[in-house]
């Protein structure tokens, strides 16, 4: 490696949410008035090309007792100068989301709002939260279906590795 070249930098869009960058671990519990209540660990990766206003996103999840794989997503975030963010995720169980939100550089809180949500037969709205609280990455994941109005899903505390 030539040692007089610059490191990559972050794409100015991207610099505002750049906190997320990288690999965090941690442990989250979710329930829902129709599913019995459950833990699980999990693993978030956040990546960037320099020359990209886009985040890489990946997610697993497994059971804590086994370590068996439970839930899987990957999708792109792409936040704008005017501080709002565009985030298409699509799940592993066949789901796919359109978010828009608003992040707070100040504040290290970033906000999401369905605007759709694809190939989902129960699943009609999801909002997700992100924030970060003492360097801990904190969210919380809340659900509506076509009979049950919008109510807390998934929460989970994840260290940056």
């Amino acid at each position: 490696m030539d040692a007089n070249k610059d490191p990559p930098v972050v794409h100015p869009a991207v610099a505002p949410i750049s906190f997320l960058l990288g690999t965090w671990k941690g442990q989250g519990e979710g329930g829902f008035p129709t599913i019995h209540s459950f833990s699980y660990a999990e693993e978030l990766h956040f990546s960037h090309s320099p020359n990209k206003p886009v985040i890489v996103y990946t997610q697993k999840t497994w059971k804590l007792s086994s370590g068996e794989p439970m839930h899987a997503e990957s999708g792109y975030w792409r936040p704008k100068p005017d501080g709002t963010i565009e985030v298409v995720i699509a799940q592993s169980t066949g789901l796919v989301e359109v978010q828009k939100g608003t992040y707070s550089t100040e504040e290290k809180v970033i906000q999401l709002q369905s605007e759709m949500v694809g190939n989902a037969s129960k699943v009609k709205e999801i909002r997700r939260c992100f924030r970060m609280v003492d360097g801990t990455l904190c969210y919380d994941v809340q659900m509506a279906t076509n009979t049950i109005t919008l109510q807390p899903h998934l929460k989970a505390a994840l260290k940056k590795l």
